[in-house]
């Protein structure tokens, strides 16, 4: 059906609550939801100044979410608590990449380092009992990654520019491009769903590089962010513009809101860049995961609008999307030239490690797009759900 003010737009439930959970009828209500048309609403946490979404800045901190396993109902358990002792079950699978109970533990460890959970104490970000743990699942996390992925650590710092290119040239499946195919209004609200728990602290990850760079490559480094920032103004913002999209979608564009329904898969695209972004060691990931970020995101951005725009989304809906075409096609020069150059010229040694960051997204990516499709597919959504 069309949308509009005060029409019937398609809208699928995605809150869902332990009271949910806990209640069979009320779960196959849920699903059913997903496909029941709703009255359009203006969303409440969101305040329009022009086509600017401006997030409130007093917005409450997100739910600690619903625990999907040992290991993230012991995480959970102990931050909705004071600091102390936390015990947890050893990692047991070799599936991290894809692990429900795992990903959502990590993720809210990381949490902790943005805006938090309400309600949690924020003493726990650096306590040392959590980090341990936490360092247990970046272990089993990073282990994974790098088993599925080639060693490129005897790499000359010569050879990672065109190593770049030529990964960013792989012409495998294309997420946008089936979108483009055969993506609906639902699918766009799903992606959007999907992408809320990184898009609403876009460059967020990226930024803890900067001390950590020198010379070129910090100045690169900033040139990047500053775009992601908006250049100062808050509404230009690209987290900003991603809410805007949201509210388009009508979507909630608080953050964290859609916490409980990110699969794994999603959770994983975002605990990577917090790993590389929260050690030191990884700054050569980091810089390799952002450039290959710029590196692949034109053509995608392109179609994802033009998708959108055939579905009737207004503009401020698609702007997000039509700003990283335009600001990414110098981007990914600099991230090249300047970012990874900079840095391999100050320090070869990083080169393998700048290409691990680009092969992780890679395929962390390339786990996500497989995962949604499949799911669409089979007429499923491809949210989490208990």
């Amino acid at each position: 059906m069309k949308g509009g003010s005060g029409e019937l737009e398609q809208k699928c439930v995605v809150d869902v609550s332990v009271a949910v959970r806990q209640s069979p009828e009320l779960m196959k209500a849920s699903r059913l939801a997903l496909c029941m048309p709703v009255v359009h609403t203006n969303v409440a946490s969101a305040e329009r100044q022009g086509t600017a979404v401006r997030r409130n800045d007093r917005n409450p901190k997100p739910r600690l979410p619903s625990p999907r396993g040992p290991i993230s109902h012991e995480v959970i358990k102990a931050l909705s608590r004071p600091t102390g002792p936390v015990k947890v079950p050893h990692v047991g699978t070799d599936e991290v990449l894809t692990d429900e109970d795992l990903q959502l533990a990590l993720y809210c460890c990381y949490e902790l380092h943005y805006q938090g959970f309400d309600d949690v104490s924020e003493d726990w970000e650096w306590d040392p009992c959590l980090l341990k743990v936490r360092s247990e699942l970046e272990k089993a996390f990073e282990s994974r990654l790098r088993a599925a992925l080639t060693d490129d650590r005897g790499i000359a710092a010569e050879d990672v520019p065109d190593a770049l290119w030529q990964l960013s040239r792989d012409d495998g499946f294309s997420l946008s491009g089936w979108l483009l195919e055969h993506g609906s209004r639902y699918h766009a609200r799903e992606i959007a769903i999907h992408r809320s728990g990184y898009q609403l602290k876009e460059a967020d990850p990226h930024t803890w590089a900067i001390p950590r760079l020198n010379g070129r490559a910090k100045a690169a480094m900033v040139t990047i962010q500053s775009d992601e920032y908006g250049g100062g103004v808050a509404a230009a913002m690209h987290s900003s513009l991603f809410a805007d999209a949201m509210v388009a979608l009508d979507l909630d564009p608080t953050y964290g809101v859609y916490l409980d329904r990110l699969p794994a898969v999603t959770l994983a695209t975002t605990n990577l860049i917090s790993m590389f972004g929260l050690h030191r060691r990884l700054r050569g990931a980091l810089v390799g995961h952002l450039a290959s970020f710029e590196m692949n995101s034109v053509g995608p951005m392109a179609r994802y609008s033009t998708w959108l725009k055939s579905l009737g989304v207004p503009k401020c809906g698609c702007q997000f999307y039509d700003v990283h075409v335009e600001a990414d096609e110098s981007h990914q020069h600099v991230a090249v030239d300047d970012l990874v150059g900079g840095l391999l010229e100050a320090e070869p040694d990083q080169a393998g490690a700048v290409l691990f960051g680009a092969k992780a997204v890679a395929l962390i990516e390339r786990n996500f797009a497989e995962h949604v499709t499949s799911a669409w597919k089979n007429d499923r959504t491809s949210l989490w759900t208990p």
